[in-house]
């Protein structure tokens, strides 16, 4: 069991940051990577949709011997993980945004959220602003037309920045010195945001926080991988797998999956 794969998922190629994470701190891992960028973006669709699509998408990766599933997209997880976990006898790990750490640290008190209006009007989202938003200003931003664009392989387009630089100045204007990102697609925006934000607001991606639960996780259920053998990775997309290969930093072999 110890050498089954961990399975990942996400509504397209933005899970990617969070397999690199799993990648970099599990590198004996065996890894199945599930991106299903034809139904992207989940974040534009009913409560229904997604957790019918995250059904799909966990007995697609349960079929492939996974051992542990990671919901590799916050829509999905705030949507979704909760009947996962009823109806599944499999771990799963979530994502969620990285409020926490923006609300015990911030100094002006305000703190942007740049996420799907799938997270933001999630009841999973609602509980977790109810709990770090005392004395805080939470100010929450639809990252509308993003995610296409990043599936479709524009990330630096002019689309791209005039919809970061709509996006950024009312959190601006509101003196925020944290940028939450609630979308595993956005920390590919990080260089950009990086040169449009002052040096002061600081960034921050829950990728880091879910490798480490993942590695716990298996830890405590004796399903860490235990042999140095080269692991095998598999990266399925059935959208166009040159976008996906055009961001991830290996040489992995992608292949297109009818699904």
């Amino acid at each position: 069991m110890r050498n089954k794969p961990i399975g990942i998922f996400d509504s397209g190629i933005g899970g990617t940051s969070i397999f690199k994470e799993i990648h970099a701190l599990l590198p004996n891992e065996n890894c199945i990577y599930l991106a299903d960028s034809k139904n992207a973006p989940y974040g534009n669709r009913s409560e229904k949709e997604i957790v019918e699509l995250s059904i799909k998408n966990t007995e697609f990766l349960i079929d492939k011997g996974c051992k542990i599933i990671v919901v590799a997209c916050n829509t999905a997880t705030t949507n979704a993980i909760e009947y996962l976990r009823a109806n599944y006898d499999i771990p799963f790990i979530g994502i969620e945004p990285a409020l926490k750490p923006a609300a015990l640290n911030t100094v002006t008190k305000a703190i942007g959220i740049l996420a799907t209006k799938g997270t933001l009007s999630s009841q999973l989202f609602h509980k977790a602003t109810d709990l770090y938003s005392k004395d805080i200003k939470i100010i929450e931003q639809v990252g509308e037309g993003i995610v296409p664009l990043i599936e479709s392989g524009q990330l630096e387009s002019k689309e791209m920045r005039a919809y970061l630089k709509t996006y950024l100045e009312p959190m601006l204007k509101q003196n925020i010195d944290y940028l939450v990102l609630g979308c595993t697609h956005y920390p590919y925006l990080i260089p950009m945001l990086a040169k449009m934000l002052p040096e002061h607001v600081r960034i921050i991606d829950s990728g880091r926080a879910v490798a480490k639960q993942t590695q716990s996780v298996l830890s405590e259920l004796s399903l860490l991988n235990d042999t140095i053998d080269r692991p095998t990775i598999q990266l399925f997309s059935n959208g166009d797998i040159g976008v996906l290969n055009s961001i991830l930093d290996d040489n992995f072999d992608v292949s297109y999956l009818d699904f």
